[in-house]
């Protein structure tokens, strides 16, 4: 046998061992453990501290989406995962607050693109005002909790911020957000396509219309100045485990600065709290993937005339598809409310609608690995990468540093080149990139994979012929 056949039978064979169950999952699990230690190598007063942070912290938040792609048994990724997420995750965020806050976001986020999936990926439904039903939950927790001079702290209809006051009211939340998701279903699926799409984005505008000028001539949600000091869900019974947990870690691993363990321990519990949220929406997106009414949803996003054709109820399956889609926005908007404390008519523009689109979109719409995936990287370029870069630059602009190759002063570079400014201008570069040479999204679902596939493969003929 020759040589060369020799060395390449031999580099086939190293190259198939690699691929094995066992040896993958090693190589994953010393990636996570090199990533996640690589976010303690660099000191906070280090001059590269953000540059080396901005590729760290996507690095480990990225490995659960890892260890999910391998082949491996369900059980072990479970085991897995769930000690990344149950437990390294809680201790970085001990460390960094700042990259619990961004895990958090990202899980707010993903439930979001999860429900607007439904709406858009399952049933083909295209939704421009998606945010409104995240507003309604967002809403509901606010104005019955702020301190703002609303009716409802004037009249004392406010509710006491206990945990199974606040799990109610992410229940209610969910409630209401269905059914205005149903109200605003009647009237406009008559509608598909574009003019679907315009009617969404107009109802999403009307919400946060309504929210801005609901404050007179009674006041419901302080118009434009928003609803301030939101109740946050209790964390008392939290303080003392947080606080023995920081204390070994202080002691034991690396020293570390905290004020108040109570704050800590409030962010562990809105972690706690959406992240349990997401996994409840993913099993129901999973569940509802391969049910009859995921069927239904596929036919009338395919050939919706074929559909009816063959006794699918369109207008009943198109307003389950958007009811169950705001459900979970609702339910998640009591979540962020209770996160941020504050809420206003701009935390709810059009532009966050185009957002989560884009998580759908990049992703892979009808895919809920995908669609996680997605909203992990969107959340992370808008709230992590860019913010870091800008830190970066204007720490180097302070210095005075000069870049040797090309022989730049960064002293002298234009504030109005900070990269925070051209979010927009960056995402719809993506999306045309996206559109063009992937439009079937980063982790495609299989069935839409194959549509796309196959209407690739009609134009192509029809093209050619």
């Amino acid at each position: 046998m020759p040589m060369t056949a020799i060395k390449v039978k031999r580099s086939n064979a190293w190259y198939g061992a690699l691929l094995e169950p066992v040896p993958l999952t090693i190589i994953a699990i010393v990636y996570t453990t090199l990533a996640v230690l690589s976010l303690f190598a660099v000191p906070r007063s280090s001059p590269v501290y953000n540059l080396v942070s901005m590729v760290t912290l996507p690095a480990v938040v990225i490995t659960p989406m890892i260890f999910v792609s391998l082949p491996i048994r369900n059980l072990y990724k479970g085991i897995i995962i769930g000690i990344m997420l149950a437990v390294i995750m809680p201790i970085i965020g001990i460390y960094f607050p700042e990259y619990l806050d961004t895990v958090i976001q990202i899980c707010i986020y993903a439930c979001l693109a999860l429900g607007l999936n439904v709406v858009v990926g399952y049933a083909g439904l295209l939704d421009l005002g998606y945010v409104a039903f995240f507003a309604v939950g967002a809403y509901l927790w606010g104005m019955f909790t702020s301190q703002a001079r609303t009716i409802f702290f004037q009249n004392g209809w406010l509710v006491e911020a206990t945990m199974l006051n606040f799990l109610v009211f992410v229940l209610l939340g969910a409630i209401l957000a269905a059914g205005v998701g149903i109200i605003l279903g009647l009237p406009v699926l008559r509608v598909r396509g574009d003019y679907l799409a315009i009617v969404t984005l107009g109802f999403g505008e009307i919400i946060r219309i309504i929210a801005r000028n609901l404050d007179r001539p009674i006041n419901y949600t302080n118009g434009a100045l928003g609803l301030n000091n939101i109740a946050k869900p209790p964390s008392d019974w939290l303080v003392d485990p947080t606080s023995s947990i920081i204390t070994f870690l202080d002691t034991t691993v690396r020293p570390l600065r905290i004020d108040k363990p109570e704050n800590v321990a409030n962010n562990l519990l809105i972690y706690a709290l959406a992240l349990l949220l997401l996994l409840v929406v993913i099993v129901i997106s999973h569940r509802l993937e391969n049910s009859p009414i995921g069927r239904a949803w596929t036919a009338i996003r395919e050939d919706e005339v074929a559909a009816v054709a063959m006794g699918v109820p369109k207008l009943g399956m198109k307003l389950r598809a958007f009811a169950l889609g705001a459900t979970f926005g609702g339910a998640i908007g009591v979540i962020f409310a209770a996160k941020n404390t504050f809420i206003d008519p701009n935390s709810f523009l059009l532009l966050a609608s185009i957002s989560i689109l884009s998580m759908v979109i990049i992703g892979g719409m009808g895919g809920i690995k995908g669609v996680i995936l997605g909203a992990i990287m969107v959340r992370l370029v808008e709230l992590h990468i860019l913010t870091n870069l800008s830190l970066q630059i204007n720490s180097m602009k302070n210095n005075n540093v000069v870049i040797p190759i090309v022989n730049f002063d960064m002293g002298t570079l234009s504030p109005e080149l900070d990269p925070t400014k051209f979010k927009p201008l960056m995402f719809g570069l993506i999306l045309v990139c996206m559109m063009l040479f992937r439009p079937e999204g980063l982790l495609p679902a299989t069935r839409r994979r194959l549509e796309l596939e196959e209407a690739r493969t009609e134009d192509n003929v029809v093209q050619g012929g």
